[in-house]
């Protein structure tokens, strides 16, 4: 046997096969859609994957006002950011932040599942929530993805 034509493919921004996908909030569990997005974004689905490199999917979430969080989440989930004055800190429930912004919580929920790091915000690029059922990036062609058949 020749080792030496057995080769480990390292998979970078050039030769990663990148595709945009199209994934429907409607209906799933907040971080249950979360973790799957950030695998997909990721792109621990596919054979080719580098942890060091961008090669995972754009995706889309459409529906982002759809989700359910189990439990009491809506009422004891909190979300807090600082201004960055003193005393600044400021809180908002989950009931809360979906009247005023339903895509920040998918946002948020997938950001935090991404690296924390330079690879991290570049991969955050790759995802796009829209409210409602219509986006703007028909041009790309997105492919339906179910999530539901997706570990």
């Amino acid at each position: 046997m020749d080792t030496l034509s057995y080769k480990t493919v390292s998979a970078n921004k050039e030769t990663a096969d990148k595709k945009w996908l199209l994934v429907d909030a409607e209906g799933q569990t907040l971080g249950r859609l979360a973790s799957k997005v950030a695998k997909l974004i990721r792109g621990k689905h596919k054979p080719n994957f580098t942890p060091h490199a961008d090669c995972g999917d754009n995706v889309i979430v459409v529906n982002a006002e759809k989700i359910i969080l189990s439990g009491n989440k809506w009422s004891d989930k909190t979300y807090i950011r600082h201004t960055g004055y003193p005393g600044g800190q400021r809180s908002l429930t989950a009931e809360e932040l979906m009247a005023k912004r339903p895509i920040r919580m998918v946002e948020m929920a997938v950001k935090g599942m991404l690296p924390k790091n330079k690879l991290g915000r570049q991969l955050y690029r790759n995802l796009i929530v829209v409210e409602g059922a219509e986006h703007k990036h028909e041009a790309q062609k997105p492919a339906n993805f179910d999530l539901e058949s997706f570990k």
